[in-house]
């Protein structure tokens, strides 16, 4: 079924060719920008571009700039090269935990004790006010998500979805679950032939509201998913990518 992916196909040969401002290059910077930005990054998206095209940062004077918003946005490119190369594999616990371990790596977080960088969380976390599932509690239903999701060979929009709101759920690490969330529901969408989507930054109240709300109305967060994958059929029909 990847196979007839045209873009996947794209994504892959633009990421070993190294070209420049084509799909590959746009979704790097979009999803970058703004998964980080929805989670508190001070980083604009020109900065960001300029780190992704010239691995250097255009500061404005006098500018302070969070050096672990910098290292995450380099990780998060590395994360994005590591949904691709992933890809032909079925979704399991290494690879979730390999997104949080490049994401995390070198940030002042990963400097503590008790922060587990590719690990589940060690202390107890919440979303907002809403409590997750406990620290001892995480591996199993992590094990009984992912036995659940690979129950079928291949996924819809709404499963791709359900996955992305349980895992938001369980918030299996100690920080970064926005942001490794994201990815996984990138990666699925590509892989499961589901044109994918990037969550913007302008939305990310929405966003959040479906995810609130999910448990009584799954429509809000399946109209601003849906609506994020609107925008990016923009591109891909600038690119003529079929669909």
């Amino acid at each position: 079924m990847m196979n007839d992916n045209m873009l996947l196909h794209r994504l892959k040969e633009e990421m070993h060719s190294g070209l420049k401002g084509g799909i590959y290059h746009v979704t790097q910077i979009k999803l970058c920008y703004n998964s980080n930005r929805i989670e508190g990054s001070r980083l604009t998206e020109d900065q960001t571009r300029y780190i992704y095209e010239t691995n250097t940062v255009a500061m404005e004077k006098e500018k302070i700039v969070n050096v672990d918003d910098i290292i995450e946005t380099v990780n998060h490119f590395a994360c994005f090269r590591y949904l691709l190369q992933s890809i032909d594999k079925k979704l399991n616990e290494n690879i979730i935990k390999n997104f949080h371990k490049l994401l995390k790596t070198g940030t002042s977080d990963s400097q503590k004790e008790w922060f587990a960088v590719g690990e589940y969380k060690k202390r107890e976390n919440m979303v907002g006010n809403k409590e997750t599932t406990l620290v001892e509690n995480v591996p199993a239903e992590m094990k009984k998500l992912i036995e659940h999701y690979l129950k079928h060979e291949d996924h819809s929009f709404n499963e791709v979805i359900d996955f992305h709101y349980n895992f938001e759920s369980i918030h299996p690490f100690q920080d970064g679950n926005g942001r490794a969330g994201r990815l996984i529901l990138f990666r699925e969408c590509l892989r499961n032939n589901i044109v994918p989507f990037i969550i913007e930054d302008d939305h990310k109240l929405f966003y959040y509201r479906g995810l609130k709300e999910y448990a009584g109305e799954k429509g809000f967060l399946r109209d601003t998913c849906l609506s994020a994958q609107d925008v990016y059929k923009a591109y891909l029909d600038y690119f003529s990518i079929e669909y």
